[in-house]
């Protein structure tokens, strides 16, 4: 009986939560390059618009059940990521904001390569106590990111800052040139050279 070749292209897992914005952007692109390059893309994440976008590339789009902030539910959702992580055994996993960081890293716990993206750093858009717990949150699960992927290098700094230490990588959010371009030399009305 003649066995099929196994698929030797490497799985990669994307985690978004949220779903909208500039997360389900970087998401898409990333999607549509790595299919394009011929990896096995998976994407886990809630319901909605970005998966009807992925499913429309060609990735494997998994339904992840995750609320946008942390709290009694969160456990389930760890749970549930661990159980796909191990469906998907991917390669790679790269995690894409705070609350996808902070599932991920706790399902994954450094047994796979892991990516973290957080699209700006939860510890700056809350206050009080709830600040001081995701910055600390930040600061122990850095370890288990084998590289902290930010879009700005000022968004690295406050990483460093805030002590996150960490492998970083800054990789600035894309333009679509064809949709947004340059502004003509100064001293110069549009539409006249």
């Amino acid at each position: 009986m003649h066995q099929p070749a196994p698929d030797l292209r490497p799985r990669l897992l994307h985690l978004a939560q949220p779903v909208d914005g500039g997360v389900a952007r970087v998401v898409l692109d990333l999607a549509r390059a790595q299919l394009a390059a011929g990896l096995r893309v998976t994407v886990a994440c809630p319901d909605g618009p970005l998966a009807a976008g992925l499913r429309h590339l060609g990735a494997d789009v998994r339904q992840w059940r995750a609320g946008r902030s942390p709290g009694p539910g969160l456990p389930g959702e760890v749970r549930r990521l661990a159980h796909l992580i191990d469906e998907v055994r991917p390669e790679l996993v790269h995690a894409h904001s705070a609350k996808a960081g902070l599932a991920a890293r706790l399902a994954v716990r450094g047994r796979v390569p892991t990516v973290f993206q957080p699209h700006a750093w939860s510890f700056e858009a809350v206050g009080g106590v709830t600040a001081a717990l995701a910055l600390r949150w930040e600061r122990w699960g850095a370890r288990w990111a084998d590289r902290v992927v930010c879009v700005s290098e000022a968004e690295r700094t406050t990483g460093l800052r805030a002590g996150v230490r960490a492998a970083y990588t800054v990789i600035p959010n894309g333009i679509d040139t064809t949709r947004f371009s340059p502004a003509p030399p100064s001293g110069t009305a549009p539409g006249r050279s």
